[in-house]
């Protein structure tokens, strides 16, 4: 194994329960993680129950692995399981990284996520209008990967209330990468996370003015900020590997799904995306797992479809990610206590 890699075990479980049957059900999975350069899927497997009438993998438009299920019988409960071993390599540069391996520490002496400096690597990059320019347009050459992040999405606006709070941000002449990571920062500094302010169809704008949400919202809301100056940020789905206090259990179903950005700088290393986590005020490494990608959350939400019958629904969501040097544990735990 690759000593810059991390393993990890992920089982995501999605259960439905129906108020009445389900007489037909039709759903669009994004639940198998894509390979990346710098992340490949070691073993995956999609259980369901009950069992489907019919099912077919795929790619969409944006090269995510997608599964299409159908199940043409009655049904009051629909649970689907993916279970999947990541191998994640480290792909920051060694300064980067060294300044995300600094820690910060509360005067209460508890450590909080470290506040990011702004390395070489991203000083180094260039003039976030050279990029914009780069993108507009009329420019040659055409950036298709790039181009087509640029615009509105069902989740996300072009603005000028977006671009007016990411202007003090994107200064005359300052290097793109150090400009996103700075309104990354100030989203991180300024917006409260709260699971009960808003749900998945809070406009991105009741974001901006209520400045409460989660990591999704956080998501939509800095892709709006980096649309409306004319940039390319895709929206990135995945897994976080979160830590259990001291001393206590990794809890199982804890964890969630995560999200996070990725933006285009076309003069970095011949073009290339730079993701960044404004949850964590963070540039995601080895800790992030990519699930998939797309304009929004409405192009790669983990599971969704369309049914006949159900009436009301009741819905539960649990994620557990573990590294593998954990479950080896736990087996060498359990095999040196047979008899």
């Amino acid at each position: 194994m690759n000593p810059n890699a991390a393993r990890y075990h992920i089982v995501h479980e999605t259960i439905y329960r129906y108020e009445s049957p389900v007489s037909l059900s039709r759903q669009l999975l994004h639940l198998t993680p894509r390979d990346c350069t710098w992340q490949r899927c070691l073993a995956h497997q999609i259980s369901v129950n009950p069992e489907v009438t019919a099912a077919r993998e795929r790619h969409d438009c944006f090269g995510n692995p997608v599964r299409e299920l159908a199940i043409e019988f009655p049904h009051d409960t629909l649970n689907v399981r993916a279970e999947s071993t990541i191998e994640v390599l480290s792909h920051l540069p060694l300064e980067a990284l060294a300044a995300l391996m600094g820690k910060a520490t509360t005067n209460a002496g508890q450590t909080r996520p470290p506040q990011p400096a702004s390395p070489r690597y991203l000083r180094a990059s260039p003039a976030w209008e050279t990029v914009r320019d780069a993108l507009a347009y009329g420019s040659r050459p055409v950036l298709l990967d790039a181009s087509r992040f640029q615009f509105e999405s069902p989740y996300v606006r072009v603005k000028r209330e977006f671009a007016t709070y990411a202007r003090p941000c994107f200064t005359p002449g300052r290097p793109v990468l150090e400009a996103v990571q700075a309104l990354m920062s100030r989203i991180y500094n300024e917006f409260e996370f709260d699971p009960e302010a808003t749900t998945v169809a809070t406009p991105v704008l009741e974001v901006l003015a209520e400045k409460r949400g989660v990591c999704q919202d956080f998501a939509h809301l800095m892709l709006s900020c980096l649309r409306s100056q004319g940039l390319a940020a895709r929206y990135v789905s995945g897994y976080l590997l979160t830590h259990p206090p001291p001393g206590k259990p990794r809890m199982v179903g804890a964890d969630a799904s995560h999200a996070w950005v990725s933006v285009y700088c076309p003069g970095l290393e011949g073009g290339r995306w730079v993701d960044f986590d404004p949850t964590n005020n963070l540039l995601p490494d080895t800790q992030h797992i990519t699930l998939a990608w797309g304009r929004d959350f409405a192009d790669v939400s983990p599971l969704r479809g369309v049914i006949l019958g159900g009436d009301a629904h009741e819905l539960d969501v649990a994620v557990t990610v573990t590294p593998v040097s954990e479950t080896c544990a736990d087996v060498a735990a359990l095999s040196a206590g047979r008899p």
